[in-house]
């Protein structure tokens, strides 16, 4: 039997770990700006989380989730986002006691049983902010702005947001109600999933990607028009304070996000030249669901983006990222003292912060020279029954292929000088 990968799932090969270090580092560093901790959860939960929280009649409940039962017969379900877990831990872990706003960020895998596609996977990996206890429209564009600094600083260009309010559930219903209205009249002409989508979750027909559906989405009334006026007010602000620091954005009455938790602020952020598929992240406000799953009232606001999908998008645009450090330095040796002796040194000199690799086995000192070339060391250390009865190295230059003798006990300090 051939071993495979579970369709939906890949291996990230060592060719392709530059991208996940450099991303990851831009991560931290900005969300260290910004002023948020890194959480991290379990990534399996009770099934109810999520259905509580994500909402029973979405996608991901009814078609994705990777849900078992464990020994003892509870039913748990592999992370398919990473909100319900965040505010989960919130909740469990005291901090609605902590000052206000609380501030997140997670790195880790989901789970979700969809069709593979390019840029996304069965399992990947997700980077996720949230913000809870604010309600002020600021915070929401200082999350929508640690998503626009990684990606302005991963190299995209032509970055632009993609804004919608969902209301609230004091201006949803009536919205919701003239929305079915509307729909009722086409029912012939949208697609099944519309129709089932119509009877169980309403604002989902705007999300509709099948081209049949897309005239009757295009004519469909504006939410922004049936907006309360708390709502409105903060549309009105979070727009103003975008202008203020020169964030480009677009109203877009279709975008609701595939999720049941969102109130008021939906965006995502949209690059240039990367596609169909042209988003890069997408979250937006939640501010009944700390409340839904048994806290105190809380207002949230958070996003997602996923990793895989910004390297393949990075790779199609041809980024560049600075390469791994590779060690600098390698040891050849011939002979058995000679081999003690490269083993020796290696590892001192590993513990002085100096990247050695290291020949192994019997061949030729030509074969390892080979190999030394190869690997694209600075400095090869050439070590055999010569310099093992007279304590020292003999130390190549691979760029100047120039050669010294040099004393086992000046071998560091001569290789940090060399190599800096």
């Amino acid at each position: 039997m051939k071993y495979k990968s579970i369709k939906g799932t890949r291996d990230v090969l060592p060719e392709e770990q530059p991208y996940w270090r450099y991303i990851e580092s831009k991560i931290h560093h900005i969300c260290d700006l910004y002023g948020y901790s890194r959480i991290g959860m379990p990534i399996f939960e009770q099934t109810n989380l999520f259905i509580r929280g994500v909402g029973e009649t979405t996608d991901i409940v009814e078609k994705e989730m990777y849900t078992f039962e464990d020994r003892s017969g509870a039913s748990l379900t592999l992370r398919p986002e990473f909100t319900a877990s965040v505010l989960r831990a919130y909740i469990q872990n005291g901090f609605q006691g902590k000052p206000k706003p609380v501030k997140f960020y997670s790195i880790g895998p989901i789970f979700r049983y969809e069709r593979p596609q390019a840029g996304r996977f069965r399992q990947h990996t997700q980077f996720n902010v949230e913000a809870l206890g604010e309600q002020d429209p600021a915070i929401d564009v200082e999350v929508m702005s640690i998503a626009w600094q990684l990606y302005t600083e991963l190299g995209f260009k032509g970055l632009l947001f993609q804004l919608n309010s969902t209301g609230c559930p004091v201006c949803r219903p009536a919205y919701l109600k003239r929305l079915e209205t509307y729909y009722r009249n086409h029912t012939e002409e949208i697609c099944p999933d519309c129709n089932r989508r119509l009877d169980k979750n309403p604002l989902r027909v705007l999300d509709c990607k099948i081209e049949k559906c897309q005239p009757i989405i295009d004519n469909a009334p504006h939410i922004q028009n049936h907006l309360c006026e708390e709502c409105t007010d903060h549309f009105t602000k979070l727009t103003t304070y975008l202008d203020l620091v020169e964030r480009p954005y677009k109203l877009n009455h279709r975008l609701v996000r595939g999720l049941d938790y969102y109130t008021k602020t939906v965006f995502e952020v949209w690059a240039q030249g990367i596609g169909a598929q042209n988003a890069m992240c997408g979250g937006g406000r939640y501010d009944g669901l700390i409340e839904q799953l048994g806290g105190q009232p809380t207002p949230g606001i958070g996003f997602g983006s996923g990793i895989e999908r910004i390297i393949l998008s990075m790779q199609e645009q041809e980024i560049e990222i600075p390469s791994l450090p590779k060690p600098q330095v390698y040891i050849i040796n011939q002979g058995e003292q000679a081999r003690l002796l490269a083993l020796k040194s290696a590892f001192s000199l590993r513990g002085q912060d100096i990247g050695v690799q290291l020949a192994f086995g019997e061949r030729s000192l030509r074969a390892q020279l080979r190999d030394a070339n190869r690997s694209g060391a600075r400095i090869v250390i050439i070590i055999g029954e010569d310099e093992v009865a007279k304590k020292i190295v003999t130390v190549k230059d691979m760029q100047s292929s120039e050669q010294q003798q040099i004393s086992l006990s000046e071998l560091s300090n001569h290789l940090k000088n060399a190599l800096t």
